[in-house]
């Protein structure tokens, strides 16, 4: 039966503690680029944040003062649009130059010279399609300044004014991070952090403003969608004192979830989990700074209350998994804004019943419209494409180094690299498995050093690449 005692796991539900393949960046080379195949503004509340913290001036909604959907907004478009690791900066933050290009290169693919673009093809998909909610798991800004998260606040003001709900939590770059910069000229200088309390106040009318329910504890909140769906937003995010990478759920929260979940359960709400970090251990691709520490224990808290979808972001990378213990499947949506900058779309029927897949954004057709005469929008494909693989590359070929390989060699062996790479982070890396086994190149990753954490790391995409990431559907009613 569902609804189990949690005491005992609330007990247990401590220790604070980890996503990162491997990626290092390189001197700059120039690398070819493989082909991938077509793919089918604002305010309140604030919270003090942390052990002991309580959330001024706020209270939960009651249960009896909710209502279920009435005829209007059953009529809504019951689709989900879900977007992850977005990593917007404000544009005041840059002049564009030496320090800035060096930083977008020799990161980890995100396309940061357009991301301003991206952004508003995006909020133009929304405004069109009009989807009950969009979901954006975390990661907002690019390293948690201020005024990247007062910028992003009011680009989602034109979804919000379009009548679109936008529903956000933190990742873990977004608060308290003191690599928050501005990019001017061939340095960086220090721009204003983010606090959890300025989180709040500038994402409350995404979300906290109209939550059922905050957690004193952290920002996790409860919110209700159009069709009576709760969401169940978790602030998995260690910030402290500055920001962690890994993820964990507070003793405290667990407490408060525990309340609402059986809440739920005995007022027969259906309830959709969302964090930034995941929940399951998608791939041994991906082995530490991941996976919300004692994840498991948080399994069994949604299991016992029938929880059995998790969506989160966070690796970069679209991905998706079901507990081997639990009924929970999770949905790990890739970043926005790194190649093929796609979004996710979920149709959610029940506990046991939804629909998810992927879509790619337009954002050639977004300049054409607008007028953008920029030839890597109108390109935005094969551009965005090319600037991911050429960092992966750029990580091959440096790492060769000196190896007792020609020039040409490592050439090709850091083409092949980036093409595998580019696979895996759209969540289809099944579609070159069985051909690029008997390559030279792959064989000649083998003989270079087995042992070499790039040549495992592909043997790990491959292992793991048994179907597309990009659909998920179950239907066991």
């Amino acid at each position: 039966m569902r609804g189990r005692m949690i005491s005992a796991l609330i007990a247990a539900a401590v220790l604070l503690g980890g996503c990162s393949a491997y990626y290092r960046s390189g001197p700059e080379q120039t690398g070819p680029a493989a082909e991938l195949p077509e793919q089918t503004e604002d305010t309140t509340i604030g919270a003090a944040v942390g052990p002991g913290g309580g959330v001024p001036g706020t209270a939960d909604i009651t249960i009896e003062s909710l209502e279920l959907p009435d005829a209007e907004n059953a009529a809504v478009n019951p689709e989900i649009m879900i977007a992850a690791d977005i990593h917007y900066l404000a544009k005041e933050l840059t002049d564009f130059g030496d320090a800035f290009e060096e930083m977008a290169e020799n990161g980890d693919g995100k396309v940061v010279p357009y991301v301003w673009e991206i952004v508003d093809t995006f909020l133009d998909t929304v405004v069109e399609r009009k989807p009950q909610a969009v979901i954006l798991c975390g990661d907002l800004s690019l390293e948690g300044e201020l005024l990247s998260h007062q910028a992003l606040a009011q680009k989602l003001g034109r979804a919000r004014r379009a009548g679109v709900k936008v529903l956000v939590i933190p990742g873990n770059h977004d608060i308290n991070n003191p690599k928050a910069a501005a990019y001017q000229g061939t340095g960086t200088v220090p721009s204003e952090r983010t606090t959890p309390e300025e989180f709040a106040e500038i994402y409350g009318d995404y979300g906290y403003n109209e939550a059922v329910s905050r957690d004193p504890a952290s920002l996790s909140y409860i919110y209700e969608l159009p069709d009576g769906t709760w969401l169940l937003m978790l602030d998995s995010c260690q910030y402290e004192e500055e920001n962690l990478i890994g993820g964990v759920i507070r003793p405290e929260t667990y407490e408060w979830l525990g309340h609402w979940l059986e809440t739920a359960w005995h007022d027969e709400r259906r309830v959709i989990a969302v964090a930034h970090h995941n929940l399951l251990e998608e791939s041994r691709i991906y082995e530490s700074d991941c996976t919300i520490e004692h994840g498991e224990q948080l399994e069994q808290l949604l299991d016992d209350w029938d929880v059995t979808l998790f969506l989160s972001g966070h690796l970069h990378v679209q991905h998706y998994r079901a507990s081997q213990s639990y009924d929970i499947d999770e949905i790990v949506t890739g970043s926005l804004s790194i190649a093929p900058c796609q979004y996710g779309v979920l149709k959610y029927f029940g506990p046991r019943t939804y629909d998810y897949h992927t879509e790619k954004l337009d954002v050639a057709a977004w300049a054409d419209r607008h007028g953008n005469p920029d030839g890597n929008l109108e390109n935005f494909d094969s551009y965005s494409r090319e600037f991911l693989q050429a960092v992966f590359y750029n990580q091959a070929y440096s790492g060769l180094g000196d190896a007792g390989l020609t020039a040409e060699e490592k050439d090709v062996m850091a083409e092949f690299y980036a093409y595998v790479n580019a696979y895996s982070v759209a969540g289809r890396a099944v579609e070159i498995r069985d051909d690029i086994r008997d390559s030279w190149a792959y064989q000649a990753w083998q003989e270079y050093r087995r042992s070499d954490i790039r040549s495992m790391y592909m043997n790990e995409i491959l292992e793991d690449a048994v179907c597309d990431y990009n659909i998920f559907r179950r239907d066991d009613e």
